[in-house]
């Protein structure tokens, strides 16, 4: 190709996700809810393995596929994440991520009105690893990381809200532990929110992320709207209120 970068066309096989993106040294892929984003003590399908099984099928690779993990999204969180498709490009996106390159937004439906367009949420979280659930705790307990993230309501509905949310820290579970923390949990959220909680599927999806390409230093931003058809997201105008083209 005259242009290493230029955008892959792998010729009549379709995987069984969709891919919003990918040339030579990244995949932009939409995560399906349920779906762990790399391997796990489950041993169930994930989409590091079937994004590996892709780029061995289409591109007729021998031997093993290398696909690095560069950031993750909680199993019951859909939407856009990046992965590596060489050892460089993974470095170089670590880095980028480490240093705060990446912007990472979600959306989301909570419990009740917020009572207010904007907001910005500090706690300290640990995790307990024997049940997996994170905890709001003091800055001074074992094992306490600080969390921060911002949010904005996009549309009050009085017993539910759209919530956009920005992320400054990247905590397991932090947005459902610091939403239901203020006492308007995750519609779904059964795990943190208990009686305020709506059952559900958990109403999280990274909606957007911005990063700067590992190759070409090009600014880069892909945005997915949550499936507009399931509930509770068929409430509220998604496109909208985030101005989807």
């Amino acid at each position: 190709m005259s242009n290493e970068t230029e955008t892959i066309k792998s010729g009549e096989y379709r995987p069984e996700f969709t891919i919003l993106y990918e040339d030579n040294h990244i995949i932009v892929v939409l995560k399906p809810q349920m779906t762990a984003c790399c391997p796990d003590e489950s041993k169930d399908e994930n989409l590091l393995d079937m994004v590996k099984n892709y780029i061995k099928i289409a591109y007729n690779k021998p031997g093993n596929v290398y696909v690095g993990l560069v950031h993750r999204l909680d199993r019951p969180t859909g939407g856009v994440m990046v992965y590596a498709k060489t050892s460089k490009a993974a470095a170089r996106l670590t880095e980028g991520l480490q240093k705060g390159d990446f912007e990472k937004k979600y959306l989301t439906v909570l419990c009740g009105s917020l009572g207010g367009e904007r907001g910005t949420l500090t706690n300290y979280l640990r995790k307990n690893t024997v049940n997996n659930m994170v905890y709001i705790c003091t800055p001074s307990e074992e094992g306490a990381k600080y969390a921060e993230l911002d949010y904005k309501v996009i549309e009050d509905k009085g017993k539910f809200s759209l919530v956009e949310v920005r992320l400054h820290t990247g905590r397991t579970h932090q947005i459902r532990v610091q939403m239901a923390g203020i006492s308007h949990p995750i519609y779904g959220d059964m795990r943190y929110g208990g009686a305020l909680a709506q059952k559900g599927k958990l109403a999280l999806w990274a909606y957007s992320l911005s990063f700067s390409h590992p190759i070409t230093k090009e600014r880069m931003k892909f945005i997915v709207a949550p499936p507009e058809t399931e509930t509770p997201w068929k409430a509220f105008d998604l496109v909208g209120a985030l101005q989807i083209k």
